[in-house]
C-alpha cells in the first residue's frame, strides 16, 4: 500500500463537473490500495474575484484580514470534491489549514510553514478516508488564518507529503509535466522526463509557472518524490524531478528556457561608493518584506557608483516608496526605473563541465539585435535581462541555439 499525496490546481477544479472528474480520478487511485489525501487550490478565477472585492473596500487591504478573506476559496473546493466522493461512494472527509494543523509564522499572505499535526489525517486514513485538504493557507501561533502566497497550494501538497512520509507528491495541472519552454511561446518544445531538483528550482524560479518556488524547495530538502501529471489526460508518466542526475541526463547540458516578464528594475544613482552601501539599499527593501532577484552595482568612478536590482512587478511600487528616504539618507543623486523588462534564462546542469554556454547565448541574442542591460549566472543557469518587447522572440532563438528542439 502506498500513501500518495495528489494537488490539483484551479483550473483542475474550476468547474463542478471537473470536480467530479477529480473525484472519478482520486477514486481509482484508491481502488488501487492506495492511501490519499489529496490537496486542492480555489477555483479557478476565485482568488482573484475575492482579492478585487477586497480593494473595493480598502485600496491597500490589511494583510491579516485579507487572509482570513481569500482563505475561502480553498475552503470552498475542499467541500464540494468530499461531496463528490461521497456521492460515487468513498469515504472522504474535507480539513482546513487549521483543522490539519498547518502551523505557520505571522507573515501574513506570505507565510511560511513551520510544522504539520499529522496525527488526525493519519487515523482518518487508516479508517479507509480520503483526506481533502485546502492549500494555501494555515493558522499562526495565535490562531490567525494565514496564506502562503500565490501558487501555495503547491507548497502545502509537498509539505504534507513530507509530513505523512508519502510514497509519492503528485502535482496536477493543466499541462502534462515540465517542457524544455512554455508551448506557448515555443511550439517545439519537448516535455522531459526526468528533471533535476536542482533544474527545477531554477526554473520554478526564474518564470516557469509549472511548479511553485517553495514547493520545490521543500521537495529538494525532505527528498520528497515529486511528479508533474496533467489533471486533463489520461494517465500517463508526467514529468519526475529527481534527486541525482542519472547516466541519460549527463548528456542534456541545458534542460530548458525559462522567462518572466513579472520584473521591474531600479537603479539608484550616485550611491557613495562606500563599504556597507548595498545593506543601507537593500535593508530597508528586505524589511519591507520584499524579494530581491538581481543585482549589480557598477565600478565606482569619483567616488560613486551605480546601484541597479530587479524585483517583482507587483513590489514595484512599494519598493519606490521605500527607497525615497533611502536615497535622501544617503545622498544619492536619484532613482531611475522601469517595469518594461523580463528575465530570459538558460537552465542546465550539463553547464557545469561545458565551456562556451554563455558565449553562445550571447552570440544569439545579438544576432537578433537583442540588447542585454543585466547578467546573472551560477553553475546551472544564466539569466538575461532584456526589453519586454523581445521575450518570445529570445526564448525561442535560444530554444533553437542549443538544440531543444530536437527530440533525445
Amino acid at each position: 500500500m502506498a500513501l500518495i499525496v495528489q494537488k490539483y490546481g484551479g483550473t483542475s477544479v474550476g468547474t463542478p463537473e471537473r470536480i467530479k472528474n477529480v473525484a472519478q480520478r482520486v477514486a481509482r487511485w484508491q481502488a488501487r490500495g492506495n492511501q490519499i489525501v489529496v490537496v486542492v487550490s480555489a477555483m479557478s478565477g476565485e482568488t482573484n474575484r475575492l482579492i478585487a472585492l477586497a480593494k473595493e473596500i480598502q485600496s491597500q487591504p490589511d494583510p491579516r484580514e485579507l487572509d482570513v478573506m481569500v482563505s475561502t476559496g480553498e475552503q470552498v473546493t475542499i467541500g464540494l470534491l468530499a461531496m463528490a466522493l461521497k456521492e460515487i461512494g468513498v469515504k472522504a472527509r474535507s480539513y482546513t489549514g487549521a483543522q490539519v494543523k498547518i502551523l505557520t509564522d505571522s507573515a501574513y499572505t506570505k507565510a511560511r510553514i513551520l510544522k504539520i499535526d499529522e496525527d488526525r489525517m493519519r487515523a482518518d486514513l487508516n479508517a479507509g478516508c480520503v483526506i481533502v485538504v485546502a492549500g494555501f493557507q494555515g493558522v499562526d501561533e495565535l490562531g490567525s488564518i494565514t496564506t502562503l502566497g500565490r501558487g501555495g497550494s503547491d507548497t502545502t501538497g509537498v509539505a504534507l507529503a513530507a509530513a505523512l512520509k508519502a510514497d509519492e507528491c503528485q502535482i496536477y495541472t493543466d499541462v502534462d509535466g515540465v517542457y524544455t519552454a512554455d508551448p506557448r511561446i515555443v511550439p517545439d518544445a519537448r516535455r522531459l522526463k526526468t528533471i533535476t531538483f536542482e533544474e527545477m528550482l531554477e526554473m520554478a524560479s526564474l518564470g516557469s509557472k509549472v511548479l511553485q518556488i517553495r514547493s520545490v524547495e521543500f521537495a529538494g530538502k525532505y527528498k520528497v518524490r515529486l511528479r508533474v501529471l496533467s489533471s486533463f489526460a489520461d494517465e500517463g508518466e508526467g514529468t519526475l524531478i529527481t534527486f541525482e542526475d542519472d547516466e541519460g541526463m549527463e548528456q542534456a547540458i541545458i534542460s530548458g528556457i525559462a522567462s518572466s516578464r513579472d520584473e521591474a528594475k531600479i537603479t539608484v544613482l550616485g550611491v557613495p561608493d562606500r563599504p556597507g552601501i548595498a545593506y543601507q539599499i537593500l535593508g530597508p527593501v528586505g524589511d519591507a518584506n520584499v524579494d530581491v532577484d538581481m543585482i549589480v552595482q557598477n565600478v565606482g568612478h569619483d567616488g560613486l557608483t551605480d546601484f541597479s536590482f530587479t524585483v517583482q512587478r507587483g513590489d514595484y511600487q512599494k519598493t519606490l516608496k521605500t527607497l525615497e528616504p533611502v536615497v535622501k539618507h544617503i545622498q544619492a543623486r536619484g532613482i531611475v526605473s522601469g517595469e518594461k523588462i523580463a528575465k530570459v534564462s538558460i537552465v542546465g546542469v550539463g553547464m557545469r563541465s561545458h565551456a562556451g554556454i554563455a558565449s553562445t547565448a550571447f552570440r544569439t541574442l545579438a544576432e537578433e539585435g537583442i540588447n542585454i542591460e543585466m547578467i546573472s549566472t551560477s553553475e546551472i543557469k544564466i539569466s538575461v535581462v532584456i526589453d519586454e518587447k523581445y521575450t518570445e522572440l529570445a526564448v525561442r532563438v535560444l530554444h533553437k541555439a542549443f538544440g531543444l528542439d530536437q527530440a533525445r
